[in-house]
């Protein structure tokens, strides 16, 4: 930023942007994970030696902006950190010296920013795009949202568990539909839940599609903020203020319930053991009819629920060697079980019964299998400290569930590679293996490349089907495994019940932990506090680096505006389909060998092993642009197939998304993007964006968007239009193959329709999706950064 306003004729020393409190930047560090007992000390070292680029420049810009802290590598994820420590819900600019008080609000640069909701804070996520202006002091715009109301009535049978419920919810909203609009939870149903349970269905948000999910202050929230170590003096002004403003509820007064757009309402003792998938995270299917399911999914045609095996081919098996023992792989195998993600490490009760689990199991004599890989990666080291007080982590690590790391792990797909004869036997007999989280998103190659089907689940059903080793087993018929007298042991001998559960959180999870652990947070550790940083104002760029590079969004920027221009000519790069995530457009996870980044790398004299992630090199445009559109799952009706490719309209070669786009601009040709329904749903990835732009992108044509994608691409510059209602690329009979001008005019308003024609005489409407002023003066600008560029000249 600084840079660009140096170029264009400004003094960057006058820019000293103050970053708000109130902005949660999520730059956690996912590393691979090992199945030792020490994998936790060997992921940290690691984790410093192939990101100390990005940690030195994270360090630089805490010194070179005023107010920005930066919570070191190694203590969490962001969200649970926010949850256990930095959440204030009600506080004053000035610490109390000011008389003034303000109740908490949060913008954060991840999706799952909502789960600070569940301790009623109004949060929600935004692209790191819109993030960015923010912390330069630009407010955020939205359009006035309908909220809908939830209402919970009854209490949840004694073997549920929250993360049960937030399955529920989550595909009980996302049917009825709630992107852009609030959700407000209500009903004395409510008060039967803890804040770590109103957390879990917070932090779904992103799942159920709404913007928010909202849990009022109440007395269970004072009695949490007790319980993590909050100040007592400032507890009381919070409750004071909030009864005296009329925001502190008790949900068993209907009378305080307040009116809302529609309402809808869920009994809690209709919820059952449940987990979702296997490719969308609220495609839930309840535990008794998982095998049924998945034996379903097997035979139907490809699709969010099938994979389409040839029956020939459903009886596969695929034996391998592993530590010297003979072992067989099927469709339904578990190769991956991970207790991960802030959803549900931050709940001490689906924690705790994860640890109960682990302990009857082991005391009954059973065990997972050793090529399984099992992680648990906790969101604070609180949950390591009262996993350990109770007893509990001894069991767990005897099931091979060690503490490899404190951030997103597989949750956001850095797994790790699975052991070559396990990888080698799913690959040479086309076997759908199977990985187990507890996390919040499973789209198609996110968790890992091998896992074709991937559940959500609680963490004791984590490790329930780590020890069946299958997805495909009735828990209620079928049993886990035998003891040491050979008789059958059963899911339901070793399942706690929540009145159990909720006896030993009472025992073990206390405010000490909490203090202990956040009173030492901001002192970092060793490694973080020997990093040496640069005093300078301007970040001195190293050209040879391949993880931090100046960026080129302003290479060509000038100081006066830019006029409209429409789009004429363009060439279609992607013809896409439905739920297209930003996991299939945003460079995630592992680099593959034969990709575009890998041979961008290979190039710079770096070995494979070396790659590192999409995530830890998202500093770097050139890898980042390279590996857009790179998922192995995108389905491109170009190709007709899962792969990261397409083809090259004018000459008919097939080739990756990269190097097509590329070759568009080296001719200087437009291209845009037809879609789906829910284009750009999943995590709010900014360089699901800024790729598309990188690849001369200039529009994207639509059914709808996810909320967040579509303000990104506003936030680029890019063009969000949508089909109007009962139109798509099929009713217009596009092929994709035609050439596209997109009439855009000078005095362009919001939500206005514009002409589409195309080369073959088509011709139809779309709607502008710039849906407020501000958005329209962003794009007018060519983008948000832009925007503030010139502001600040």
């Amino acid at each position: 930023m600084r840079d660009a306003v140096k170029r264009l004729g400004g003094d960057p020393e006058k820019i000293n942007p103050k970053c708000p409190a109130d902005l949660v930047i999520d730059h956690s560090v996912q590393v691979d994970m090992a199945r030792s007992a020490n994998a936790l000390q060997k992921n940290q070292e690691l984790e410093f030696e192939r990101n100390k680029e990005r940690f030195v420049f994270l360090k630089w810009g805490a010194k070179a902006l005023r107010n920005m802290l930066i919570v070191p590598p190694g203590s969490g994820i962001v969200h649970q950190v926010n949850l256990e420590y930095l959440g204030r819900v009600v506080f004053s600019p000035e610490d109390g010296e000011s008389g003034l008080l303000y109740p908490d609000s949060l913008v954060g640069t991840d999706s799952h920013t909502t789960m600070i909701n569940g301790l009623g804070i109004v949060g929600w996520g935004v692209g790191g795009i819109e993030a960015e202006a923010v912390m330069l002091g630009q407010s955020i715009s939205m359009v006035l949202p309908k909220v809908v109301g939830y209402k919970i009535t009854g209490t949840l049978a004694p073997l549920i568990t929250s993360t049960d419920l937030v399955l529920t919810i989550t595909k009980h909203l996302r049917s009825i539909g709630v992107v852009g609009k609030f959700v407000e939870f209500f009903g004395d149903g409510v008060q039967h839940l803890s804040i770590a349970d109103r957390a879990t269905i917070a932090n779904m948000c992103p799942e159920y599609g709404a913007t928010v999910g909202f849990f009022p202050v109440d007395a269970a929230t004072i009695s949490y903020l007790k319980q993590t170590a909050r100040d007592e003096k400032k507890l009381a002004i919070v409750e004071k203020y909030l009864r005296s403003v009329g925001m502190f509820r008790d949900f068993s007064k209907a009378g305080e319930d307040p009116l809302f757009s529609e309402v809808v309402e869920l009994d809690l003792s209709t919820v059952v053991s449940c987990c979702s998938g296997p490719k969308r995270p609220h495609d839930r299917v309840p535990v008794a009819e998982m095998k049924s399911d998945f034996l379903q999914c097997l035979s139907n045609k490809t699709g969010f629920k099938g994979f389409a095996v040839p029956e020939d081919k459903l009886p596969a098996t695929a034996p391998f060697v592993f530590e010297n023992e003979e072992h067989t792989l099927k469709h339904g195998s578990v190769v991956i079980a991970a207790i991960t993600s802030c959803t549900n490490t931050s709940n001490p009760s689906v924690m705790l019964g994860a640890g109960l689990v682990a302990k009857k199991a082991v005391e009954a004599g059973l065990t997972v299998k050793p090529f399984i890989k099992t992680s648990l990666s906790p969101g604070s080291g609180v949950v390591t400290y009262y996993l350990k007080e109770s007893g509990v982590i001894t069991y767990l690590e005897k099931l091979g569930f060690d503490v490899v790391g404190y951030g997103c792990m597989t949750c956001i797909g850095n797994s790790g590679p699975l052991a070559d004869p396990v990888a080698e036997a799913i690959e040479k007999n086309e076997i759908v293996a199977c990985g187990v989280l507890s996390g919040n998103r499973n789209f198609e190659g996110r968790i890992h490349p091998m896992t074709q089907a991937n559940y959500l689940a609680s963490p004791p059903l984590v490790i329930a089907y780590a020890l069946a080793g299958t997805v495909l087993i009735d828990f209620e018929k079928e049993p886990l495994g035998h003891n040491a007298e050979g008789k059958p042991v059963f899911l339901r001998d070793i399942w706690p019940t929540r009145d159990e559960i909720q006896e030993v959180e009472k025992e073990f999870v206390i405010p000490a932990m909490f203090k202990e652990v956040y009173s030492r947070i901001q002192h970092g550790n060793e490694r973080w506090n020997k990093l040496q940083v640069p005093d300078s104002m301007l970040y001195s760029w190293d050209d040879k680096s391949t993880y931090i590079k100046s960026p080129p969004f302003f290479e060509t920027m000038t100081r006066e505006l830019p006029g409209i221009k429409s789009i004429n000519e363009a060439h279609v790069l992607l013809n896409l389909g439905d739920s297209i995530t930003t996991d299939h457009i945003s460079p995630a996870g592992s680099i593959a060998r034969n990709s575009p980044a890998a041979r961008y790398l290979a190039a710079r004299g770096l070995t494979p092993r070396e790659f590192n992630s999409y995530g830890s090199r998202r500093g770097n445009d050139a890898v980042m642009a390279r590996g857009t559109f790179a998922n192995i799952r995108l389905l491109n009706k170009f190709i007709g197939k899962a792969a990261p490719k397409t083809a090259h309209i004018p000459s008919g070669e097939v080739m990756d998304v990269f190097d097509a786009a590329q070759r568009y601009m080296d001719d200087k040709t437009p291209v845009i993007v037809l879609a789906g329904k829910e284009y750009g749903s999943g995590s709010s990835r900014d360089w699901a964006a800024k790729g598309p732009y990188l690849m001369g992108i200039k529009a994207v044509i639509a059914e709808s968007y996810e909320r967040i994608h579509r303000s990104n691409l506003v936030g680029m510059g890019l063009v969000p239009l949508q089909y109007q209602a009962g139109q798509n690329a099929e009713t217009l009979g596009l092929t994709g193959k035609e050439r596209f001008s997109i009439e855009l005019p000078q005095d362009l308003t919001t939500g206005q329709l514009v002409d589409v024609k195309t080369n073959d005489g088509k011709c139809f409407q779309v709607v502008a999706r710039f849906d407020t002023e501000v958005e329209l003066m962003y794009f007018r600008h060519g983008g948000i950064l832009n925007y503030m560029i010139r502001n600040m000249l």
